[in-house]
């Protein structure tokens, strides 16, 4: 393919487009954001052999009653078949148990066992550290105002 077969199409997008694109694209800074913090978080947990999702979920379980799994998807963002399947390591591990709802035999409850709760204790600090960490990055920028901007994105419209 020559150089000039490449990108070839009936409508051409001007290169300066491409770098408008590349420089206020809310989509593509959210995604690097997202995947370059997690990684934080995913290295300051890798003591702990947990991850951030891990960590997310767990924490997500934390609360005076058992969550139903349609909840926690709720929270999470995830549909019922992801949750389903980032829930399996962690049951596997002894973390948490998933339970019949005794209201409804077709829903499912979740909860943290002794050694979930344990592991959120030891993993808590660590996020402190470095979500202060990462607040401190964006210091010039109110990291509440942040905060309640990536929330407001995250709703579906018309919610």
């Amino acid at each position: 393919m020559s150089k000039k077969d490449f990108n070839h199409s009936d409508q051409i997008v001007p290169y300066a487009d491409t770098i408008m694109v590349r420089d206020s694209c809310l989509c593509l800074h959210v995604r690097r954001a997202a995947r370059t913090v997690a990684r934080r978080f995913d290295d300051a947990f890798r003591p702990l052999d947990l991850t951030s999702g891990q960590y997310s979920l767990l924490m997500s379980l934390n609360r005076p009653y058992p969550p139903h799994m349609k909840d926690v998807a709720d929270l999470l963002a995830m549909d019922r078949t992801t949750l389903t399947a980032n829930l399996k390591p962690l049951e596997r591990r002894g973390l948490i148990e998933i339970t019949p709802d005794p209201k409804d035999k077709r829903g499912r409850l979740l909860a943290l066992t002794k050694d979930g709760l344990h592991l959120l204790s030891r993993a808590f600090p660590i996020w402190q550290e470095t979500q202060q960490q990462l607040e401190n990055q964006v210091a010039e920028t109110d990291p509440k105002q942040l905060l309640a901007a990536l929330i407001n994105l995250s709703q579906e419209p018309g919610n």
